[in-house]
């Protein structure tokens, strides 16, 4: 995260004495990453948040691979992925390597009985569909559709949901994830070119405090397993907290778009960053207006990474038979591009609708059990004319 944030009551100080008005102490966690050396938070707990009473169950969630070396072309139809009531459950993995996961989640319970930490990646969360609150033990985000929700690794949290009707594109990333440098200068601050500004990122604004003991079950994810624990007190009794460690909310409606005479290359639809892969937003633009511009993007080959395309809403303007939910992944080492007739459909169209999230790994992705269930294994044939 680029910039700093407080909330609620913290001490003048770090490391010094901060009481509670009973007298007793509060207890002060430091939340930080890459050993002291990333981004971090300090928080102040009204009890220890060391105290587990029990662990009651392990089991293994990690992704079944159908295909671990594939190049051929899938589209895969996300809204077939079934409803599914537990938010846990629900997510189920169809494209995964070594840096990440892309997942894909339809829970239709508006809230769950427990909370969740994620200790092997940070999670960007994308709403498809669905509305409601993020809830975290930094504080809490409103959410609607369209947005991203950045939740740092080994935040607890939980989602509550005011309908049934959800659809979340999630992306699990075992990396830190980033605004992009080139976007910020070097003390941090976002740059007057960037397509985003820090009025844009919402941070957390309500702080929930609990001071509360009893049984509280946080499903703990480590290594793709789930550890169910149990607490002896409530995860959220932060009473304040400062840093630059916190989850936070982007719309992708507020991604402004960079836009050119002749048809820009992807990395100018770029969102967030690791060293392992980017996240693109494709928004309603203006095309091209070079008198002789061909809107449609050229054909381009992907020699490095891996493409996948998430299709939200609009008018996919380089693509036959895509819908909203659809996923297309494009591999390695073979070359893609519009759909045949799309190149002569844009000429002398003045902007596009379309709204998508494209993510380049630069390590091949395998395709899951999951995602072979949804799969069109015809897909690469469709540039035949």
């Amino acid at each position: 995260m680029p910039f700093y944030h407080k909330l609620g009551e913290i001490p003048h100080k770090r490391h010094i004495i901060f009481r509670k008005p009973n007298g007793e102490l509060y207890y002060e966690q430091l939340f930080g990453t890459i050993g002291f050396d990333g981004m971090s938070t300090n928080m102040y707990h009204v009890h220890r948040p060391t105290q587990v009473k029990e662990i009651r169950k392990q089991y293994s969630i990690a992704p079944k691979i159908a295909k671990e070396n594939s190049i051929k072309s899938y589209r895969l139809r996300g809204f077939q992925v079934p409803q599914v009531q537990d938010y846990l459950e629900s997510r189920k993995v169809v494209l995964t390597n070594s840096d990440c996961s892309i997942i894909l989640a339809a829970p239709t319970n508006k809230t769950q009985d427990y909370f969740f930490k994620n200790t092997d990646a940070d999670e960007v969360i994308f709403i498809h569909r669905g509305t409601g609150t993020l809830r975290t033990m930094l504080g809490n985000l409103d959410f609607k559709y369209g947005d991203y929700l950045v939740i740092p690794r080994g935040m607890i949290y939980k989602i509550d949901f005011d309908t049934e009707d959800n659809r979340l594109f999630i992306v699990e990333s075992r990396r830190p994830i980033y605004t992009p440098k080139r976007y910020r200068n070097w003390f941090g601050q976002l740059l007057e070119h960037a397509p985003f500004c820090e009025r844009d990122i919402r941070q957390p604004n309500k702080l929930e405090t609990y001071d509360e003991k009893g049984e509280f079950i946080i499903n703990v994810k480590k290594k793709d397993d789930i550890f169910e624990m149990v607490y002896a007190t409530h995860p959220f009794d932060v009473v304040g907290y400062d840093g630059y460690n916190y989850p936070y909310a982007l719309s992708i409606h507020d991604f402004e778009p960079l836009t050119g005479r002749i048809h820009q290359p992807p990395p100018v639809h770029q969102t967030f960053e690791t060293d392992a892969f980017v996240i693109c937003s494709f928004v309603p633009r203006l095309y091209d207006y070079h008198p002789e511009a061909i809107p449609a993007p050229y054909n381009h080959s992907n020699i490095d990474s891996d493409e996948v395309l998430y299709y939200v809403d609009g008018d996919f303007m380089s693509r036959n038979d895509i819908a909203p939910g659809h996923i297309s992944l494009h591999p390695a080492g073979i070359p893609h591009g519009p759909h045949p007739g799309a190149v002569e459909r844009s000429i002398g169209k003045k902007d596009t609708q379309e709204l998508a999230v494209m993510v380049d790994t630069f390590k091949p992705l395998m395709l899951t059990e999951d995602a072979m269930l949804i799969a069109d294994e015809e897909y690469y044939k469709s540039w035949l004319e």
